[in-house]
């Protein structure tokens, strides 16, 4: 059985993958997991999780903690930097030691937003912000120093049941007021943090395959070959909309009477700059780990009605 350290586990990802490995079929059964929070584990702190994880006997971390207040990070560039960068480079550096695999969960904010087509993970990476520079920062700290078979996740606009996201602050407004003007000059792809929660589930057991495999000397397809480096990878859900969409798309399904009026970015200014187009290609982790991606509106309607149910 593999220890499997599980940080930011309060927040979206971190509480679908606990409610995953507590009631899902899926194979989990070869994991045991531990979870923490920042007040249990302060993961900008090196000495402290490398002592977590010698003493826990960690093969596995999964970073889902991240600063990812995108405006503040504009006044509060220290703090982002030293969890969104400083933190993932001590991750990377106890994981290349200790030959720990680390899966980190980054962001499309490492884009700018001025591709005309799907990001793929080898474009030119030009983040606008200190959310998305901090978090590059941290992708290339890990690349440098690369721990052994560990893998970076891409993700957008991440919603979830838990946590404060733009879903709920949707459900919250549609049953306020008569109606909301949302922009609908950016696009890109709503993540369910749940999908997500089983895709990292997934691989993680597949590496188990492999690893066992290889042990037993019966691997058989290249494919299967445990990779020495940093993979990157995109994940969110199929499909493309614009915020305006994702909004409309709630409210029908809420069956909320709120009018939805899009508007434009230069209509509703903030401290950082939003890619306006962050549509990822996911074809690369399909292809790796065999996966069968959600249509983002199916997604919703899950999520929906899990939080309806729950309000009932």
């Amino acid at each position: 059985m593999l220890n499997v350290l599980v940080t930011g586990s309060n927040g979206q990802l971190g509480s679908e993958i606990k409610e995953l490995i507590q009631h899902s079929t899926l194979n989990t059964q070869n994991f045991n997991y531990h979870f923490t929070t920042s007040d249990s584990l302060d993961i900008t702190k090196h000495d402290e999780v490398k002592k977590y994880c010698e003493v826990n006997n960690i093969k596995v971390i999964i970073n889902c903690a991240a600063y990812t207040a995108v405006d503040k990070a504009e006044s509060e560039k220290e703090l982002a930097n030293q969890v969104n960068h400083l933190a993932v480079k001590y991750l990377a550096k106890i994981s290349k030691e200790k030959n720990i695999k680390l899966i980190h969960i980054s962001t499309d904010y490492v884009f700018d937003g001025k591709n005309y087509k799907p990001y793929t993970e080898e474009d030119k990476t030009n983040p606008n912000g200190v959310y998305g520079a901090t978090k590059l920062a941290g992708e290339k700290a890990m690349i440098e120093i690369n721990p052994s078979n560990s893998i970076i996740i891409r993700t957008s606009w991440v919603y979830s049941y838990y946590g404060a996201n733009f879903v709920k602050t949707m459900l919250r407004l549609g049953k306020e007021k008569e109606s909301l003007g949302v922009i609908f000059d950016q696009v890109g792809t709503p993540t369910y943090a749940k999908d997500l929660a089983e895709t990292i589930v997934s691989i993680m057991s597949y590496g188990l395959r492999v690893m066992n495999e290889k042990n037993n000397n019966v691997i058989q397809n290249s494919k299967l070959k445990i990779q020495n480096s940093v993979k990157i990878y995109n994940y969110s859900n199929e499909g493309v909309c614009s915020w305006y969409d994702f909004a409309k798309e709630i409210m029908k399904m809420a069956k909320l009477n709120c009018k939805i009026n899009p508007i434009e970015t230069k209509d509703y200014p903030t401290p950082a700059i939003r890619p306006h187009y962050s549509v990822l290609n996911k074809a690369k982790i399909k292809n790796d780990f065999n996966l069968d991606i959600p249509y983002w509106k199916d997604s919703l309607r899950d999520c929906i009605t899990k939080i309806l149910n729950d309000e009932s």
